[in-house]
């Protein structure tokens, strides 16, 4: 974690959230610095920040998430803004890409796969063997249903809700319970 903040209130937010490894006290140009280290070492960065402090290091960092009520600066620097000014968005935007990368890969199985079988068949590889020829209607109609596939395999992605979105809150579950209480 790395922070503008003070050494005593950086302490107790790493501790709230589980964080060994902080910095506090810095300036834009010492979080750039860090990122440019990190990076360096072959780690993947990504920088939450919401302030024009932090907009060299969204620029910087591999993935930059910018809180949506930040300032423009920051916004502008960073590759995704969280609309919410809640953490828990930087864990769902990193579920939901995980959730589309998997998505475009199946569809690439299953496109690639379809390719291979189809294209052979409908050019007449069989013909030597069955002695007839696939219809071009046939064909036709096998390559429309192939893009149905993918199309409506893309569409279950509307469907998908990040683990801590329960109820279909940023927050979380239990801590929604809690507020009914």
């Amino acid at each position: 974690m790395l922070t503008g903040d003070n050494e005593h209130t950086a302490g107790a937010i790493a501790r709230e959230v589980g964080i060994d490894d902080f910095r506090a006290g810095l300036l834009p140009e010492d979080k750039h610095a860090e990122i440019e280290r990190l990076q360096a070492a072959g780690e993947v960065v990504g920088m939450v920040g919401d302030g024009i402090n932090d907009a060299p290091a969204l620029a910087r960092a591999d993935v930059g998430f910018a809180i949506g009520q930040g300032t423009d600066v920051a916004i502008e620097s960073a590759g995704i803004t969280l609309v919410r000014g809640s953490l828990h968005g930087v864990a769902a935007a990193i579920e939901i890409s995980r959730a589309t990368l998997t998505n475009i890969k199946q569809n690439l199985v299953g496109a690639f796969g379809y390719n291979t079988l189809g294209i052979p068949i409908a050019a007449g590889v069989l013909f030597p063997i069955t002695g007839t020829l696939l219809s071009p209607m046939i064909a036709g109609a096998a390559m429309s249903l192939s893009s149905i596939t993918v199309v409506s395999n893309a569409n279950r992605l509307r469907l998908f809700r990040p683990s801590g979105e329960a109820g279909g809150n940023e927050e979380g579950g239990s801590q929604h319970e809690e507020a009914k209480r």
